[in-house]
């Protein structure tokens, strides 16, 4: 049984390949995450410090790393830890 392409709303690419649609978000997506993720830099950096806030922004802009280690995160928690935050002492009169 043959199903015409305009059936299943398949488009060609530039080089006359057939792919589903959606396709070409999907090849985006990795740098968009890497956008948002260099995006959150300063977050990291003031909740990790300086080291540990670098490391982690570039394990998790590298594609597939980054999705693997939080993957991982979500069962084992955060790697990185964040630093410690010192009390503030109350101001006295």
């Amino acid at each position: 049984m043959k199903v015409s392409s305009d059936v299943w709303n398949i488009s060609q690419d530039h080089q006359g390949r057939r792919v589903a649609p959606g396709y070409q978000s999907l090849k985006s997506m990795p740098l968009v995450g890497t956008a948002v993720v260099i995006g959150l830099v300063g977050y990291e950096i003031k909740k990790k410090g300086l080291f540990k806030g670098i490391v982690n922004t570039a394990l998790d802009a590298t594609p597939v790393i980054g999705v693997t280690k939080n993957a991982i995160e979500v069962i084992t928690g955060d790697w990185l830890a964040d630093k410690e935050v010192l009390p503030k002492e109350p101001k006295q009169p």
